[in-house]
């Protein structure tokens, strides 16, 4: 059935027929029987109208359905929805049983839609729905909430043991590339649990809340594994807010600033290189390092303006020491970020600082999350003459072909290694490793962390070129920075020009 522009109703042809049929049928009945009554023909026309209404109910309540239908089912998955999910929550928990729900959130799906299409992008939902049906089995109801977002749900008396071994199992699944038509994607999850129980009822809107933010900690906590929500979640999601709000603030009222420590020459410990540290003067507040607020600048996305302040701040204050170079550190999110090569070529135009003088330390974390974006942008770096070095090495994965395929100018030892080799055979034995392959790729080497004249000696003799460490010099403002570079310039000039020593003797 349709409606035609004038609002008439279109009835199939069959139905048309049948309805044509029982008129005809009654007629003929009258005039077989010789009965002509005016009530003939209405009884055929109720005929007629009762099949119209017979018809117009039957159609109306398959359309309801299938409206009904679409209404909580994902067109791409054919998976139950968000809508569904809350209506399976509220039902189940009428029963005495836990209701258990974990929120699975693809941790590379927006990097596979840049790289290779929506269209790739569509087929690796549809490939991870059904390994998540496949997880899932039977015991557990799951979902599509949107996006790369999937849910899981399950209800029994140790449903949520159960589920938590069902999205391990996921997980493990995962940790293999996932075949899409020709090509091979590799895909994790980060996965979110929570649980209602009789004794405590939670509606199903805080179910979900309270499962999204567990998976944000599993993403925070280095991502592939499962995290139930802990009521102190919460309060650390509080605690970010307001150091965000603090930290927005804080650029406005200019309370950051930028510390250098240097880096000396590990044959002769003269200044070679220092490196721009922020810090956040907080005043009477109580103190915060950059490992607790840069994380949570990365996360608003404070640190693209936050961190081009630091960079335009750490050029000009080096333009004033002569040959010694800058290393600046970029986060992820810089990486990740289109502008940041364009910046840094306005900064280095506006401010005239040769760039070669300039060093970029990045992180693994920073490479992994997004090789293709991280290698096309250190591309454009290189173009300006940036060189580009790889810090903390040793607490990650990185393997030869990562190093060759970066092309480091310089490789940082993290402190970790520098501190287990005095003391512990295999970590020296890695340390060696690490700066022969260094050298085999062409690369500087710098050791970070030395505290110790032992550990100095050692970095030393095993090949390191510079050295960065408490024995030396610490963070420090930029006039003291002034003070170092002016010393040791008037030392360089007085070992250059020794003064010249006169003979003495007797008047003839």
């Amino acid at each position: 059935m349709n409606l035609t522009p004038t609002g008439l109703v279109v009835m199939p042809l069959g139905v048309v027929s049948a309805a044509t049929a029982l008129f005809v049928m009654a007629v003929d009945a009258a005039e077989d029987i010789r009965i002509v009554a005016p009530g003939t023909l209405m009884i055929a026309a109720v005929l007629l109208y009762a099949a119209l209404l017979f018809y117009l109910g039957r159609s109306g309540i398959a359309n309801v359905r299938k409206l009904e239908a679409r209404a909580i089912t994902d067109p791409l998955t054919r998976l139950p929805n968000r809508h569904a999910l809350h209506e399976d929550i509220q039902l189940h928990s009428q029963a005495n049983d836990e209701v258990a729900l974990a929120i699975i959130d693809l941790d590379s799906f927006k990097q596979v839609n840049d790289h290779y299409g929506h269209a790739v992008g569509d087929q690796l939902i549809e490939t991870c729905a059904a390994m998540i049906r496949e997880a899932c089995g039977d015991e557990a109801l799951c979902y599509r909430l949107g996006g790369d977002e999937f849910a899981a749900m399950m209800t029994g008396k140790v449903a949520g043991t159960i589920l938590e071994g069902m999205c391990r199992t996921l997980l493990a699944r995962m940790a293999a590339p996932v075949a899409v038509g020709e090509r091979h994607v590799t895909v994790g999850a980060s996965i979110g649990l929570t649980r209602s129980t009789a004794e405590m009822r939670i509606p199903s809107s805080e179910m979900l809340r309270r499962a999204d933010v567990a998976m944000s900690m599993s993403k925070r906590g280095g991502k592939m594994r499962c995290t139930w929500f802990n009521e102190s979640f919460d309060r650390r999601r509080e605690r970010v807010r307001e150091i965000e709000d603090e930290i927005r603030s804080g650029i406005t009222a200019d309370e950051f600033t930028v510390a250098y420590q240097p880096l000396v020459d590990a044959e002769s410990s003269r200044i070679v290189a220092v490196e721009a540290l922020l810090r956040w003067d907080r005043g009477e507040r109580a103190p915060l390092g950059p490992n607790v607020f840069i994380p949570v600048a990365e996360d608003c996305g404070l640190i693209n303006p936050l961190g081009l302040w630091v960079l335009r701040r750490a050029v000009t204050d080096a333009m004033r020491w002569g040959d010694v170079a800058l290393s600046v550190n970029i986060s992820a999110a810089q990486l990740r970020n289109p502008e940041f090569p364009i910046k840094l070529g306005e900064v280095l135009e506006e401010t005239g600082f040769p760039a070669h003088r300039l060093e970029l330390e990045v992180t693994e974390t920073c490479l992994v999350l997004d090789p293709v974006v991280a290698e096309r942008t250190l591309d454009v770096i290189r173009l300006f003459g940036v060189r580009i070095a790889l810090d903390d090495f040793g607490t990650g994965y990185a393997s030869i072909g990562f190093l060759r395929r970066f092309r480091f100018e310089k490789l940082k030892l993290d402190r970790s290694l520098v501190e287990l080799a005095g003391v512990d055979d295999a970590s020296r034995a890695m340390m060696l490793s690490s700066i022969a392959l260094a050298r085999a790729l062409n690369m500087g080497v710098t050791a970070e962390g030395v505290e110790t004249p032992e550990q100095a000696e050692l970095v030393r003799l095993a090949g390191c070129d510079q050295i960065q460490g408490w024995l030396y010099y610490r963070a420090m403002p930029a006039h003291e920075i002034d003070r170092l570079i002016a010393k040791q310039a008037s030392d360089d000039d007085a070992a250059a020009n020794p003064p010249v020593r006169r003979e003495g003797g007797n008047a003839a």
